[in-house]
């Protein structure tokens, strides 16, 4: 755990004023932190939170538990998905890594107790004055597949330490494994073409960051995301928009061989050259007689992105350009990249769809408690049903890697019988009284993990049409 950082300030303004600045985090992360800035001291505090990304009802049952004795309750909760986004087969569990950083920073400091002194009392308070999550969590490795019921994450601890992190650990479970579903999806139709998150502007700009390293970590193989880029080492790519060639325009006409010209003396002769601005096979000849036929790529951005596609190639072979790349973008999904697979296209930019889960912009997955002081509980109001018991999970698979079957048992129950099926664990220790372990993966192997899951899968389970999950999940 890091410690709050001390700045040496002075404002001689007669204030006191709160302001945000970005500090160096855990691991690295990139973090908002809250500054101080007072006229009163020499110093100001900067210290990180992530304590008021949470719902008030969280604080409101702390403070009820703990007025009636059961907030120190030894209990489990979990968190799955009931069921996936209709038609979905898989889900990806992505964002783990964001949550065990926020995790690491979740304290009740004077801000954030300036706000829950509103509708806490003195006793509430104090606790969260000294609250640090000292329990255990469990869960899937981050760019897991995962089913219907799978116990995705497993906190153990005081009633109160557990219930209070719900909301933050849902929003961003929820989110990030929302995209990362959609980006899998679209990188098994894309067919190891490249693709790249280009989402920024139709999304939070808060959310964006997060949307490309789940997009990364499903397969993309970069973002035009730059705070993705500098917070999580996503590649970055992008070369200009429409505007640029419309820059280079006068009361004389465009000029959209002086806006190409401009480009490549900025970016080199490699760049990729948006060619659709005025009319598509002027823009592709102009580009060749600017850059020659070794220009990088050449971009088109709206149409029939098939036809264009097989026009431009024939085009840019006509003139000698046959190793001049084609990247399409343009409100593409799944569907619309899998329908342009026969086509001649080297690259996809995907925006709006993937950074809104292509029609599941959550992952539905809940955080339910199922266990108190050693006793299994369950909810059994109507389609929200829930399992009690703390559980554990296993995959089997054939020896040829492809799974068939999630099996989920009873935490301290004997394991399952693998009918001679290959079987791996799916739950890992991940925090230990309160101490995140040091043996987490990397993005980069999460990213690995996605990608041996995606083969794993029999082959009805990448189909894009509606059905039922790849695998069946067997509770015991």
């Amino acid at each position: 755990m890091h410690k709050p950082i001390t700045l040496s300030v002075r404002l001689g303004t007669g204030e006191t004023t709160p302001d945000r600045r970005r500090f160096r985090g855990p691991r690295g992360a990139i973090r908002d932190a809250f500054v101080v800035y007072s006229d009163d001291v020499d110093t100001a505090h900067v210290a990180t939170s992530t304590a008021l990304l949470t719902d008030q009802y969280e604080l409101t049952m702390l403070a009820a538990a703990l007025a009636d004795g059961s907030a120190h309750r030894q209990c489990t909760f979990e968190v799955f998905a009931r069921r996936l986004p209709h038609g979905r087969r898989y889900g990806v569990a992505a964002g783990i890594g964001r949550m065990l950083d926020a995790l690491s920073e979740f304290r009740f400091r004077e801000p954030e107790l300036a706000v829950a002194e509103k509708f806490l009392d003195a006793a509430t308070l104090n606790w969260l004055r000294d609250y640090e999550f000292r329990g255990d969590i469990d869960g899937y490795r981050e760019g897991d597949l995962y089913f219907p019921g799978s116990p995705i994450v497993s906190v153990r601890g005081s009633f109160a330490e557990c219930v209070i992190l719900e909301t933050l650990i849902l929003s961003i479970l929820n989110h990030d494994s929302a995209i990362a579903s959609a980006a899998a999806r679209m990188v098994s139709a894309a067919g190891g073409r490249r693709m790249i998150e280009m989402g920024s502007r139709r999304t939070h700009e808060l959310a964006a960051p997060a949307s490309a390293r789940a997009a990364y970590l499903a397969g993309f193989d970069a973002t035009s995301n730059l705070e993705a880029v500098r917070r999580y080492d996503v590649p970055g790519a992008g070369t200009s928009a429409h505007a640029f060639t419309l820059l280079h325009s006068g009361s004389d006409g465009s000029h959209e061989a002086a806006a190409f010209r401009s480009q490549i003396e900025a970016l080199g002769v490699g760049t990729t050259l948006l060619v659709d601005t005025f009319d598509i096979t002027q823009g592709v000849a102009t580009a060749i007689e600017v850059a020659g036929p070794e220009l990088g790529g050449v971009r088109i951005d709206s149409g029939d992105l098939g036809v264009l596609a097989r026009q431009v190639r024939d085009q840019l072979d006509a003139l000698g350009a046959t190793r001049t790349r084609i990247v399409v973008s343009g409100d593409l999904d799944e569907y619309a990249i899998a329908a342009l697979r026969a086509e001649p296209v080297d690259a996809y930019g995907v925006g709006t769809s993937l950074v809104t889960g292509s029609g599941a912009p959550t992952a539905g997955m809940v955080y339910k408690l199922v266990e108190v002081e050693g006793v299994p509980v369950a909810k059994r109001s109507s389609h929200k049903e829930s399992r009690g018991g703390t559980k554990r999970a296993v995959r089997l698979s054939r020896r040829t890697g492809t799974i068939v079957e999630e099996i989920v048992y009873p935490a301290a129950g004997p394991a399952p019988d693998t009918d001679g099926f290959e079987v791996r664990e799916l739950l890992t220790p991940m925090v230990r009284g309160g101490k995140i372990l040091d043996d987490r993966p990397a993005l980069a192997d999460s990213r690995d993990l996605v990608a041996r899951g995606l083969v794993s899968l029999p082959w009805e389970g990448l189909k894009l049409s509606p059905g039922e999950p790849a695998i069946p999940t067997t509770f015991l």
